[in-house]
């Protein structure tokens, strides 16, 4: 199992499970926010692409990760949907 795997049960536990004080859970209680989330990470990706170093990137594009993973959830979407939506639009060479 990767990480990616465990972030996203630990994601659908805390939509099952709300724990109060997680942001996890606060995310997936108000889908809007996550949206709102998203693009601000989306926007600090780009920013750490044009004007920092390796190591902000990485983390800007670590937190789009997250929200992205958070806002599918919220929306009752799964990662192995945008998986397969890759797949569908892939055209081998």
């Amino acid at each position: 199992m990767n990480f990616l795997t465990t972030l996203t049960q630990i994601i659908e536990d805390r939509k099952q499970n709300p724990k109060p004080g997680s942001y996890t859970s606060e995310l997936l209680q108000n889908p809007v926010k996550a949206a709102q989330k998203v693009g601000e990470e989306a926007t600090e990706v780009v920013i750490a692409a044009l004007v920092q170093n390796d190591d902000r990137l990485l983390d800007e594009s670590a937190d789009l990760v997250y929200h992205t993973l958070v806002l599918l959830g919220a929306r009752n979407l799964s990662w192995e949907q945008v998986v397969q939506r890759l797949e569908e639009r892939h055209r081998p060479d």
